[in-house]
């Protein structure tokens, strides 16, 4: 599927406004919705809708194909009468309205959810099991999984103290399912919930035009059901140990690189197996989303490679992907559906090559545009984007467009005011905003919280750090009519409807 020319708004569904400490798929992301329709947009872009571990990312779950549980809206399960008003009155979900308090939803949430399993699960018997049936593949490891770490104390999994159960055997897999029933119910029926609400916000945005946008990671969590249910496909010792880890190599910004810690793919096994798991996990995420943006695309053409057990990513190396022969894969399987490749980072000829064979449009990032130090910054200059390309801002890993300019050298912040004529009558974001709507490339994002002129108190993730990303929320009155409509105007005047 090609795109046409139009354009869209990044903004995570954690981000949105509700009385419940995080964004759901109630209310508020109906009236989002609305929102983009009224701003004359296309596209919502999300990013990954699965349940959150370490650190609260996104981008490091228990699942790839589960969603998260905070986003089962709790005014939708009072409106289907699992649970009361009574049930969640009083509960403190966090004090401020812009920032997410993880600790207290977390160990709010799940009581709640408890109580709305303990009604629907009964009432709901026959839905429950043909959602079971239809989701086989992946529902019932990932609910042992994670009713198994709840009995243990929510620990890694490869700290469980039950070795058979740590290494998947069937006996031990048979005896957890017996001994944690009630956990393991509770599970399937949160996801059952999760994918009903989030079909029916699905078909409502399809209804009046939106398109959704959802991100997939090239690399699963080693705390994942993906990866204790199915360790053959990752390179593992016979303990179900990493022998390497994903990564990025030292740059000019980080001088240690990036230890992500993700273990990495057995390849060769895939290919042999034609790629039948990433087929599987494709389709789960087009189950969810109308276009996929693949996440650390150069990763494909060759990945980097870190002994586990290193403190950095000093000591990695490149090693070659599976390149051509998965996309050939995805071509085959996926004709008629549109990826976006993230294709940021150090583009050898070879990733360029693979990205021309894909046919799938590259990324374009604004405020690279104007660092002037970094390599290949003509590359992001809009003058120079072609039209099977996606421009940005800039990405849930950006700062904002604001936060960009108060912190940028004078030298690149002159750069961008010349380059993109910023003036403080229009707003330097606007001035941004003006740059991408007019560019030539078929699809235009931009974050929220450039829309609304925020600094990086609002900035979403600050890649190598932990403790304080993935937080910023929306306030519901900072999304007014006069803001729709000044979108609306200019995605008219620079033809993007």
């Amino acid at each position: 599927m090609d795109f046409k020319r139009g354009s869209g708004i990044l903004m995570p569904i954690a981000s949105l406004p509700s009385p419940y400490g995080i964004g759901t798929l109630g209310k508020s992301a109906y009236d989002f919705v609305d929102f983009l329709k009224a701003s004359g947009q296309s596209w919502w872009q999300i990013l990954p809708v699965v349940p959150l571990s370490y650190g609260d990312s996104p981008y490091q779950s228990f699942s790839t194909f589960a969603g998260n549980p905070y986003f089962v809206d709790l005014d939708l399960l009072i409106k289907d009468g699992l649970i009361t008003e009574k049930d969640i009155a009083g509960i403190d979900w966090g004090t401020e309205a812009d920032e997410i308090d993880y600790g207290k939803i977390y160990n709010a949430r799940f009581e709640i959810l408890r109580k709305a399993a303990d009604v629907g699960l009964k009432r709901d018997e026959e839905n429950v099991e043909r959602f079971i049936s239809e989701n086989s593949l992946w529902l019932p490891n990932y609910a042992l999984f994670m009713a198994v770490k709840r009995h243990f104390d929510m620990k890694l999994w490869t700290d469980w103290p039950d070795k058979d159960i740590r290494l998947h055997k069937e006996e031990a897999c048979e005896k957890y399912r017996t001994m944690l029933k009630s956990d393991i119910n509770l599970f399937i029926y949160i996801q059952y919930l999760f994918y009903k609400q989030w079909d029916d916000l699905k078909a409502y945005a399809s209804k009046v035009g939106i398109g959704i946008i959802g991100d997939v990671p090239i690399y699963v969590a080693m705390d994942s059901a993906d990866v204790w249910a199915e360790p053959f496909w990752f390179q593992l010792n016979e303990d179900n140990i990493p022998v390497e880890v994903s990564g990025v190599p030292p740059d000019s910004f980080n001088e240690d690189g990036q230890l992500w810690g993700n273990p990495l793919y057995r390849w060769d096994a895939m290919k042999e197996d034609g790629f039948s798991w990433w087929v599987r996990r494709l389709k789960g995420a087009f189950r969810l989303y109308d276009v996929i943006r693949f996440d650390h695309f150069r990763g494909l053409e060759s990945y980097f490679s870190v002994p586990f057990g290193e403190p950095n990513a000093k000591k990695g190396h490149w090693v070659k992907g599976p390149g051509k022969d998965l996309i050939a894969v995805l071509h085959k399987e996926f004709s008629d559906k549109s990826f976006i490749a993230e294709d940021l980072g150090y583009l050898s000829p070879e990733v360029i090559d693979m990205l021309a064979y894909s046919g799938y449009p590259g990324m374009r990032i604004l405020e690279f545009a104007f660092e002037l130090e970094l390599e290949g910054s003509p590359y992001y200059l809009p003058h120079n984007y072609p039209f099977n390309s996606i421009c940005y801002t800039g990405t849930h890993d950006n700062q904002t467009v604001i936060g960009w300019l108060n912190s940028a050298s004078e030298q690149d912040a002159d750069m961008a005011r010349r380059y993109l004529y910023l003036n403080e009558q229009e707003g330097a974001n606007w001035g941004f905003i003006r740059a991408g709507m007019g560019s030539v490339s078929s699809l235009f994002i931009a974050q929220m919280q450039d829309y609304l002129g925020l600094g990086n108190e609002a900035r979403i993730n600050l890649p190598g750090t932990t403790g304080t990303n993935w937080k910023w929320r929306v306030r519901k009155e900072q999304l007014t009519d006069a803001l729709s409509k000044k979108i609306s105007d200019m995605t008219h005047l620079y033809g993007r409807i």
